[in-house]
């Protein structure tokens, strides 16, 4: 199984990082890979945000789609995305955001998959990794276009494991 984890302080307030993160209808227009995502259902359940979409990615010729379920937690700063249908054998994504000053914090973003055997899987697997290495700075830089440039002391603090 291959997992990717980043830890990054970005000068943006905890709170607006993850609101960035939970708009997951935006990410076609800026993240790696992502060339459509639909809303299938959004439902409250314990008092979170619990939603079902479908992302398509695709790199070249090649081109796959999975569902996974989006639990907000907007209480404890953190969004857990777990894996439902598609390529993957097993995928799971979890973000955390801790305030560390007035307009920093830090995001953490960990993910874990495996994708099914076969060419396609092997070729969607390589793109993945190249992919999760840039995801963390993609949402970096749409913070900055969405809440304007931080202050620069913007640094990656752990990679690939």
């Amino acid at each position: 199984m291959k997992m990717f984890q980043s830890l990054r302080r970005v000068a943006h307030p905890a709170n607006d990082m993850f609101a960035l993160v939970a708009d997951v209808e935006c990410y076609p227009e800026f993240l790696p890979l992502c060339k459509a995502l639909k809303l299938r259902s959004r439902e409250t359940i314990n008092g979170k945000d619990v939603l079902t979409a479908d992302m398509k990615v695709a790199y070249k010729i090649f081109s796959e789609s999975f569902t996974s379920r989006v639990t907000l937690d907007p209480d404890n700063l953190q969004i857990l995305v777990e894996y439902i249908d598609g390529p993957f054998r097993h995928m799971e994504n979890r973000w955390g955001f801790r305030t560390v000053g007035e307009r920093e914090c830090d995001v953490d973003f960990y993910i874990a998959y495996e994708f099914m055997a076969g060419p396609l899987g092997l070729m969607m697997g390589t793109m993945f990794d190249q992919a999760f290495g840039k995801f963390a700075e993609a949402f970096e830089k749409r913070a900055d276009a969405v809440y304007g440039k931080g202050d620069g002391s913007t640094h990656a603090r752990m990679g690939e494991s």
